[in-house]
């Protein structure tokens, strides 16, 4: 008996290391692609000038430090020809630009020079309604016992709008992040919706609506079916390749990952009651 115990014992030890080994596995590791976050965001109340944006790599799959990039030149011309310059900071990978000049409706062009290709973009700065409501049901959601939040706003008539709705929580990593059109609800006063079963009092919310242009709502309508609506948000690095609308005129087979955007933006802090 006791030498079929130890047996026993031998083997459960020899399962549980196997459990507990790590197996590598190799990966195809691309060529690193050059990912460009240009989000001008002009949040309403300010004045706008202060704006940055990111460069960073791909990398391999185990990596765990995201490749920032250096020394690169960036500027963005309105259609009046005034450029703006982005000058990179103490944090490698970081411009700033201090005295950017946000115009609703205005076309903007985005060039960034880095390691010998030319990377450009176009697109409109676009206005958001201001978020007029927000209201709190404790009695939301399919079982009716979530707690339920709802900014309202007044969609412009007469004219197509898309929207992107973002929802950061105070107590929690994830946030929500999904994007809406006014096809149905033109003109009228309208929400986006806390999608959050987690909430409770106390909690802190910061709601924040982007006005989006119909190409940058295709774009995040994409990352978000492919990221899932909590999986990051769309300004971190995709899961997959998605292209956007910057191009590279150096080599245009080696496009770039990411989006230049502008957006007018409308931001609420809410505590849970």
């Amino acid at each position: 008996m006791k030498k079929i115990i130890l047996l026993l014992g031998i083997v459960a030890a020899l399962i549980l290391s196997s459990c507990q080994e790590v197996v590598p596995i190799d990966l195809y590791t691309a060529p690193p692609k050059l990912i460009i976050e240009a989000s001008i965001n002009w949040r309403k109340g300010t004045d706008g000038n202060q704006q940055k944006i990111k460069l960073t790599t791909t990398t391999d799959y185990y990596s765990g430090v995201i490749p920032k990039v250096s020394g690169a030149k960036i500027t963005i011309k309105n259609s009046s020809n005034v450029i703006f310059s982005f000058t990179e900071s103490t944090t490698k990978g970081e411009y700033f630009c201090n005295n950017f000049i946000p115009v609703l409706n205005e076309l903007y062009t985005l060039t960034v020079i880095s390691e010998g290709a030319t990377y450009t973009a176009t697109e409109t700065l676009k206005a958001v309604p201001p978020i007029t409501e927000i209201i709190q049901n404790n009695a939301g959601g399919f079982t009716g016992k979530n707690i339920e939040i709802k900014s309202y706003y007044t969609d412009a008539a007469n004219e197509p709008n898309y929207y992107l709705y973002k929802y950061i929580y105070s107590n929690q990593i994830k946030s929500n992040f999904y994007v809406d059109q006014d096809e149905f609800f033109d003109g009228n006063k309208f929400f986006s919706i806390s999608q959050n079963e987690d909430l409770k009092a106390g909690d802190l919310i910061e709601i924040s609506h982007y006005g989006i242009s119909k190409s940058y709502y295709n774009y995040l309508n994409v990352l978000v079916s492919i990221a899932g609506n909590n999986g990051g948000g769309p300004f971190q690095s995709p899961p997959a390749t998605v292209r956007g609308n910057i191009i590279n005129t150096t080599n245009s087979a080696n496009y770039p990952l990411g989006y230049f955007s502008l957006s007018e933006v409308d931001i609420k802090n809410y505590t849970v009651e």
